[in-house]
């Protein structure tokens, strides 16, 4: 199985933001792992940095590898800023977009949903987690799992919505009106340094 399935706080502290979007992680302890703990942090080198910024971007999305090439290869073929688009593609993941509606607190909740069966889009149930998402489509929630106590949790505590998104929390329904501007995404990411890493 290619996926990280280690200590995702521990990976936190390791890549210096937190994964989860919660922030607990760095909250105690805001530095790196290991027993040396904060005086522990070298100066990276030019590839230290891209590898560092790849790893960021990839496991905040939990993405493997192999996917990850692949989704920046397909954004080298689409209009634009070769950055811009690949980070587009990743925010246009089905997991990624149950997360941003609020119908669950974290991506990994979010995939289990979607792996599972809970969710809609257009009224068909998908459950592939890395499925596109195209702007106009309508996500929702099976009728048989509105009563799932984790999604009323989310969306109890979710306070944000981003604008390329709608949602009814009484219908538990988001559409996806269009594609996110540079400034909705992550901005902890530089993605100029993922492009050179990939054009080594």
């Amino acid at each position: 199985m290619a996926r990280y399935t280690g200590p995702s706080w521990k990976l936190s502290r390791r890549l210096g933001i937190s994964l989860s979007g919660t922030g607990k992680e760095l909250e105690k302890r805001p530095y790196a792992p290991g027993q040396h703990g904060p005086g522990q942090r070298k100066k990276l080198s030019e590839y230290g940095l891209q590898l560092q910024e790849k790893q960021k971007l990839r496991h905040m999305y939990g993405v493997n590898e192999r996917q990850f090439r692949n989704t920046f290869v397909a954004a080298g073929k689409m209009k634009g800023k070769h950055g811009e688009n690949f980070m587009i593609l990743l925010e246009s993941r089905l997991d990624n977009l149950v997360y941003r509606l609020g119908l669950a607190r974290t991506r990994r909740q979010a995939r289990q949903l979607v792996n599972h069966g809970h969710i809609l889009v257009d009224g068909s149930r998908v459950d592939i987690p890395s499925y596109r998402v195209k702007p106009g489509q309508t996500i929702s929630v099976r009728e048989k799992s509105r009563n799932l106590e984790i999604i009323k949790e989310a969306i109890e505590l979710n306070n944000f919505v981003p604008d390329y998104l709608t949602f009814d929390a009484d219908k538990l329904e988001g559409t996806y009106t269009r594609f996110p501007e540079r400034s909705e995404m992550p901005a902890e990411i530089n993605e100029s340094l993922i492009v050179e890493f990939y054009s080594r």
